[in-house]
């Protein structure tokens, strides 16, 4: 668990506490050299880090070639990078990553709810599933403008792991499971290389 001091401290001030918490619950990791590495549906792989060089070099190995998620909140670590040695340590930052990550979440959440219309329980799930698989609806959501302020659900409570919802999403991706999430992969997915630029654009 996240300590909730760190939470007050680091997160997104535009996020209730309770939001976050659930968020690095569903999505997220306890352990701040958490380095998640992925091809298409398979997970590779990696030594479990000792150090923050020994994860960051980890990063640098696999950024564009495959979707590398990293720290506290699985923040999508090639996001924006053009190149590795552009890769920021922060990532690998308690403080720092939830800085980051509860930023960008937000507005995956306030892209979901402008969707829905309205601040329904349905649109956490979905920006759960958004962050995950970096699309909603077909679009690159990391890379949609914000809508700006608008009122989120507020989760009733924290939970410790998975919802049912999103172990079925993991467990049979590009199924029925998720539904708005109709486009497969990631915007840091392998197939672009280090070149990171048009993160908003389709790829075939």
């Amino acid at each position: 668990m996240i300590d909730a001091a760190l939470i007050q401290q680091c997160a997104d001030p535009g996020l209730k506490p309770a939001i976050v918490e659930k968020f690095i619950a569903e999505a997220g990791s306890s352990d701040p050299l958490a380095v998640t590495v992925s091809a298409g549906d398979r997970v590779v792989l990696v030594p479990k880090p000792r150090t923050p060089e020994e994860a960051l070099a980890f990063i640098r190995q696999h950024v564009g070639k495959a979707v590398v998620r990293a720290g506290v909140t699985q923040y999508p670590a090639g996001l924006g990078v053009a190149d590795v040695s552009e890769l920021n340590p922060d990532l690998l930052d308690a403080c720092a990553n939830i800085r980051m990550g509860t930023t960008l979440f937000g507005k995956v959440y306030r892209i979901v709810t402008k969707w829905y219309g309205s601040a329904v329980d349905e649109a956490f799930d979905d920006a759960i599933i958004a962050w995950k698989t970096g699309y909603f609806e077909g679009r690159a959501v990391f890379g949609e403008a914000d809508p700006g302020e608008m009122r989120l659900a507020e989760p009733k409570q924290a939970l410790s792991g998975p919802s049912e919802q999103d172990r079925s999403a993991v467990a049979a991706p590009g199924g029925d499971a998720a539904p708005h999430d109709t486009q497969p992969g990631d915007p840091n997915q392998a197939g672009i290389r280090i070149d990171l630029s048009g993160i908003g654009e389709r790829h075939p």
